[in-house]
């Protein structure tokens, strides 16, 4: 008979009893005398009752070793999801076999007991996405079409992206930068398809024939750029955006039935249903506008130069001045900031690198390296802003006097007042207090950062400056999130210049102006 590592098996079990009513067993005369006499049965020890006790599980009736076999099988594979030393799931899955063997129920599978216990996905917590996730996929019985688009869903967008979180702690937040992350692969893809097009027209013949050797040397020049060049993709649209969303939201249910998390964040994320808004400046009109309606005219909006430079002196004298300055003039972002440390500032080179940024995990600040390689990077300090991060530090260095043996010494450049990491939504709530004292039209503090392409493109940089200082990763996405802002600023620039020289008639108007004479 087969036998198992594990104490059970499978024997003949004698089911005839005596003139007492009891079961003869091994004592039966039929049992030596002919071998297929009595039925099989299997036998498995389960994990000992809450007081200590064995408790084996017992099954006869079996018409073939195959058919026990198979059962006994299911009782291993079951077993075989506890880890060691889970004591609490040993007793859950002890009980559950229990009942299954004195109710005569038929012995459920492994993914069966994943599914209604919690078996084989830790309970301790500790349980992230990416775990769910594939214990989800597993055990999906749909169409084979449906499971193929759940596990590309999975493979491609969710996993790389949000695997890492705890599931008890995945929230709205989490969700909705899933999908923002998803954008900004959408702009990049968008900026390298266009430069391969262009590329692409580049390598074709000037005129029909045979081209010249000059020619043909610039052809092959530029079909070796072509061949290092990324291939067309395809953008993540709207729709397959929502499909994502369904697939997360079905995964994360499925962990609600389990009793895992109990609210759901992605039936909470907003999906815009076409391309991203473009920046658009918070000209008068669109104040005005705001102001009545309270509709803003773009999803992303930027002050003017005017506008920026009202909050900065709104926010002189506040402990988080520098914090907000070096973002609306350096384009860092909100986490980047925070995440500053000192020994990666050189206030004499006018030099600033971002090497480390805090990001939120749950309400938890959690320290990380910047989104992307080219978010770490170093870049030019202006005077003004060094003066700002000096006065910065001297107020620092008071705080920490004052504060004495209570201060920790992170080596964070801004830092509560008893030295401790700053949380990024503390300052983004900091940001928008601010902002209304001072009457601005709202914006975000992401935002912010896109308020310091208008500075750098007003104070003479191209989309080249931009992208640099902004650490894009390329030109193209620049113009394309940066071009109808920039017109706006081009255009306040064209006015300003007009008005400079002087004219004998007054614009649009054709009339000439009388003068009186200078004689």
């Amino acid at each position: 008979m087969p036998t198992s590592r594990r104490a059970g098996g499978i024997k003949r079990r004698c089911e005839c009893r005596g003139e007492d009513g009891k079961l003869l067993g091994t004592a039966c005369p039929l049992m030596a005398a002919k071998k297929s006499h009595g039925a099989l049965a299997i036998r498995q020890e389960l994990p000992l009752n809450s007081d200590g006790k064995r408790r084996p599980f017992r099954r006869t009736g079996y018409a073939s070793v195959k058919e026990a076999q198979a059962d006994l099988d299911k009782l291993r594979g079951v077993l075989d999801l506890l880890g060691a030393g889970d004591a609490e799931d040993a007793l859950r899955v002890g009980d559950l076999l229990e009942a299954v063997m004195r109710d005569r129920l038929d012995i459920p599978s492994a993914e069966e007991v994943r599914r209604r216990l919690g078996v084989g996905v830790p309970l301790d917590g500790s349980t992230t996405v990416g775990d769910w996730l594939d214990t989800w996929i597993e055990k999906k019985r749909r169409k084979k079409s449906t499971i193929g688009g759940y596990t590309s869903h999975i493979r491609v967008h969710l996993k790389p992206r949000i695997a890492h979180y705890r599931l008890d702690r995945f929230n709205v937040g989490h969700a909705q930068e899933l999908f923002d992350a998803i954008d900004d692969d959408n702009d990049v893809i968008r900026a390298e398809n266009q430069a391969r097009r262009e590329q692409v027209a580049r390598c074709k013949r000037g005129k029909p024939g045979a081209p010249k050797a000059a020619e043909r040397a610039q052809l092959a020049a530029e079909r070796a750029k072509l061949a290092e060049m990324k291939p067309f993709r395809r953008i993540t649209g709207p729709a397959s955006k929502q499909r994502i969303r369904s697939t997360l939201r079905a995964a994360l249910n499925g962990a609600i039935s389990a009793q895992l998390i109990t609210f759901n964040a992605a039936s909470h994320v907003e999906l815009a249903s076409g391309k991203r808004p473009k920046a658009v400046l918070w000209a008068d009109r669109h104040v005005a506008h705001w102001r009545k309606t309270g509709e803003k005219p773009s999803g992303v909006m930027v002050w003017t130069p005017a506008q920026i430079g009202q909050f900065l002196d709104a926010a002189d004298g506040h402990r988080l001045y520098a914090y907000f300055h070096l973002i609306a003039f350096r384009g860092l972002r909100r986490g980047e900031g925070v995440g500053q440390d000192w020994v990666h500032v050189d206030l004499d080179a006018q030099e600033l690198t971002v090497a480390k940024e805090i990001v939120v995990d749950g309400w938890t600040p959690v320290e990380d390296v910047p989104k992307t390689d080219g978010s770490a990077a170093t870049i030019g300090l202006d005077r003004a802003t060094v003066q700002a991060l000096r006065d910065h530090k001297t107020r620092q260095d008071a705080e920490r006097e004052a504060a004495g043996e209570k201060w920790v010494e992170t080596g964070k450049v801004f830092t509560t007042e008893l030295g401790e990491w700053l949380h990024p939504d503390v300052v983004s709530k900091e940001f928008r207090r601010l902002y209304e004292a001072a009457d601005l039209p709202p914006i975000n503090l992401r935002d912010l950062r896109h308020c310091a392409a208008t500075l750098i493109h007003a104070g003479g940089g191209d989309l080249h400056a931009i992208k640099e200082t902004l650490r894009q990763s390329s030109i193209k996405l620049a113009g394309d999130t940066y071009t109808s802002l920039l017109k706006e600023v081009d255009l306040e620039i064209a006015e300003n210049a007009a008005a400079v020289v002087p004219r004998a008639r007054k614009a649009g108007t054709g009339r000439a102006v009388r003068r009186s004479s200078p004689l």
